[in-house]
């Protein structure tokens, strides 16, 4: 099922400022929190989709990535872990929000709830940087890359946490005025967990983990941009009694030394002689899937552009693909024989060389107009 818009999510719309999406958002959350709504699923599902939605447009670099390219640009790609919040990534939200100082207990206790019990944790992510040519972001690549991960090492055992008694947290009830107030703070002893370590091999740390090395294979769609970062779920560090983290890849594009990138076009600056911009010629210019012939027309002006349809990069979010524009220099010599200097100067009187654009000649912003 495809995601919905973010900003369908929270009911805002687009120009909405910080202040607007967090009440937005606050709202949406005491509406369909757990403690509330206890064993309904879909208002579970309505709480995790405005957790997502205000983690990504809370944030002014992930929304700037998301209004350019949509779900994709914050890590939604098919495939990859997307937005991906578990009940702790939301909970930790909520000292922002409310006010409190983060975690579900207190916002259990807003309600007078005691929370759901312990809570899944989460192991840390890793981020790592990917480089990538324009050819490889053209259409989309698969690269394997080595990451050192921390994972739970064969042969650890795991027993309760009698501090905890498994739940991960220790509550603390106190009799106030209004009536029973409870808090309640991770466990200290097991982290949150409710495990720790029964046995272990000689080469884990004291949480049962090993640090090993790993070929991940990532599948990159075509059309992503610099800076723009994918999540692949469940490829960080894993946790005892809880779920790993995730693996943030962070795109940078290598800066091609023939065709520059706007978008989905790719710009391409051919320079032509005199002679072939007045007879015409047939020119190689290259083109992000290798080396193509085109035709200069017999009078062609310095400045104008010319179109490869398709030549360009896959939209991220879709099928269609950009074009290649190149535009046309004509060179003009700097240095002439003294031979040369007399042939032009034959043709300086001629009508033939001298400037005359006339209406059907267009301007350089008017090619702009027409081309974007």
């Amino acid at each position: 099922m495809a995601k919905r818009d973010y900003y369908e999510v929270l009911g805002v719309a687009k120009s909405a400022s910080a202040d607007e999406i967090k009440k937005a958002y606050r709202k949406l959350a005491i509406q369909y929190h757990p403690d509330k709504n206890p064993d309904n699923p879909a208002a579970e599902d309505k709480f995790k989709e405005a957790a997502e939605a205000y983690e990504v447009l809370s944030n002014s670099e992930k929304k700037q990535r998301y209004d350019q390219f949509g779900h994709q640009g914050v890590g939604g790609a098919g495939g990859y872990g997307g937005g991906g919040m578990n009940m702790d990534d939301i909970f930790s939200q909520f000292g922002d929000i409310f006010g409190g100082g983060g975690g579900g207990g207190g916002f259990g206790s807003f309600f007078g709830g005691g929370g759901g019990g312990r809570r899944t944790k989460k192991g840390t992510n890793l981020r790592v940087k990917m480089k990538m040519t324009l050819a490889e972001i053209a259409n989309g690549v698969e690269k394997k890359i080595k990451v050192k991960r921390h994972l739970i090492a064969d042969g650890v055992t795991f027993k309760t946490c009698s501090t905890c008694q498994g739940a991960g947290q220790v509550k603390k009830v106190v009799n106030t005025m209004l009536g029973q107030m409870v808090s309640a703070s991770t466990c200290g002893v097991c982290g949150g967990s409710g495990q720790i370590v029964d046995k272990k091999p000689a080469d884990a740390d004291a949480r049962g983990l090993i640090v090993k090395e790993e070929v991940i294979s990532i599948n990159i769609p075509g059309g992503v941009a610099e800076g723009m970062q994918l999540s692949m779920s469940g490829k960080g560090n894993e946790i005892p009694g809880g779920i790993a983290g995730d693996l943030l890849i962070v795109i940078e594009e290598i800066e091609d030394k023939l065709l520059q990138r706007d978008g989905n076009n790719v710009i391409y600056d051919l320079y032509v002689s005199f002679i072939d911009a007045a007879l015409g010629a047939s020119v190689e210019v290259p083109t992000i899937e290798g080396k193509v012939k085109i035709k200069i027309d017999q009078g062609t002006q310095s400045g104008k552009m010319l179109r490869l349809k398709g030549k360009g990069i896959k939209d991220i979010n879709g099928y269609a693909k950009g074009d290649q524009l190149i535009m046309v220099n004509v060179w003009t010599p700097t240095h002439l024989s003294r031979e040369e200097k007399e042939t032009l100067e034959n043709f300086k009187d001629s009508d033939n060389f001298k400037p005359d654009p006339g209406n059907s000649e267009k301007s350089f912003f008017d090619k702009m107009k027409e081309f974007f």
